[in-house]
């Protein structure tokens, strides 16, 4: 019952990061050949999106919300596999269903609208691409192993992680739109179907090749301090962290003197 709640908790965070971040592209008009109001708008809603769920689900699933953190943290060895295989189908699902209100809310309205999918730089540079998104992913996944090893910095930990986020956003919307994430690109890229669906495959090798990376280089460079923590609880990778007063001491109540 708990992993179930875990999965329904990370199947809402994908689907609102994927109808909000998304969304906002498409009602904003981002183009990524354009350095304008819209495309900072974009990279902010993508970061805010995880704040948001990081404070508000974080304490349920962790808030991966993407499968290249889940499979940083099984990497890291946080997780279980049974877990592993259940957030990453909760994740793809809850992209599949942020896509599918995309769809129903703006196919009218902006019916030559790409659904906020990702595209390869210039029209066909596919290793560009995968060089790219292999880079942003690598940063993204590396802040949130780097913030998330101490528990003293769970109550910082989402406002950080959403923070990088919008980082890669700002730099990478202009190559591919910016992914890091396959459930974010593959959710879309459903119902828009061609070139977008077509091309999806390179938004989902990328960022797990990116995440493999920072995880093994996370091991390498922060040695015995990545194992400083307990994995007890395998997805706390952008929970915040409530404090401990179990074992504050209770006042001592004074005898009355007769």
């Amino acid at each position: 019952m708990q992993l179930f709640k875990k999965c329904v908790a990370e199947f809402i965070g994908t689907f609102v990061l994927v109808l909000f971040g998304c969304g906002t592209a498409i009602v904003t008009g981002c183009n990524g050949n354009s350095m304008n109001a819209a495309y900072f708008m974009t990279a902010l809603a993508f970061g805010l999106v995880i704040v948001a769920m990081a404070y508000s689900i974080g304490n349920v699933s962790g808030c991966h919300i993407n499968p290249a953190v889940s499979i940083a943290v099984f990497i890291s060895g946080k997780m279980k596999g049974s877990e592993f295989g259940a957030y990453i189908a909760s994740q793809f699902l809850g992209g599949i269903a942020g896509g599918a209100l995309l769809l129903g809310l703006f196919n009218d309205k902006f019916p030559d609208t790409g659904l906020g999918t990702n595209g390869l730089y210039q029209g066909n540079n596919v290793w560009a691409s995968l060089l790219i998104e292999i880079i942003l992913t690598f940063v993204f996944i590396l802040a949130i192993l780097g913030v998330t090893s101490k528990v003293k910095n769970g109550s910082v930990a989402g406002i950080v992680i959403g923070l990088t986020l919008t980082l890669v956003h700002i730099f990478g919307i202009y190559f591919t739109g910016t992914s890091v994430n396959p459930a974010r690109s593959f959710g879309p890229a459903v119902f828009k179907g061609g070139e977008a669906f077509s091309n999806v495959w390179v938004f989902i090798i990328a960022p797990i090749v990116g995440a493999v990376l920072a995880a093994m280089v996370y091991k390498f460079i922060a040695g015995k301090d990545a194992e400083e923590e307990p994995a007890e609880a395998p997805a706390k990778a952008a929970a915040p962290v409530k404090p401990n007063l179990s074992g504050a001491r209770k006042p001592q109540s004074r005898k009355k003197r007769r």
